[in-house]
């Protein structure tokens, strides 16, 4: 009998597409020793018995300083891949969008694991989406947003 791989844990993770007033998304750049940089949306997993709204609602605040709605779930993704902390998982991601008021957001409330690894940020516009020199994720996210901003 063959040896079957281990079974991941699920991941239950808000991922909120902040887009400021020019439709530019805000994404933020991991630097995790061992792994080429990569760029992400905000958000992150779910405590255990948390919404995935609610945790959007935290998420964007913690990450941004942005005290918003999140809205309506707009995509779902089901990526398998490692965590920042070495842990290989199985993605179960739900996606809002928050439209930001400005350009600005507040990072103080980032944790220790963030504020070491989570670098820097900055608004990609769409054109940058879909030919930025390093790993963007979602893969798909300028699809996303071209689909929600046509309404």
């Amino acid at each position: 009998m063959a040896d079957l791989p281990p079974v991941k844990r699920l991941r239950r993770s808000a991922r909120i597409i902040v887009l400021d007033p020019q439709h530019r998304a805000l994404m933020f750049r991991f630097d995790v020793p061992g792994r080429p940089p990569f760029w992400v949306t905000t958000g992150g997993e779910c405590e255990p018995g948390e919404s995935f709204e609610s945790a959007a609602r935290r998420e964007l605040f913690e990450e941004t300083g942005i005290h918003a709605k999140p809205g309506r779930q707009i995509a779902r993704t089901n990526p398998e891949f490692v965590t920042v902390e070495g842990e290989p998982v199985q993605g179960d991601e739900r996606y809002f969008v928050v439209h930001a008021a400005k350009a600005e957001i507040d990072t103080s409330h980032h944790t220790e694991l963030e504020q070491k690894l989570m670098t820097r940020h900055r608004w990609f516009t769409l054109d940058e989406l879909s030919d930025w020199h390093e790993a963007l994720f979602p893969e798909n996210l300028r699809d996303m947003i071209q689909k929600e901003l046509a309404g």
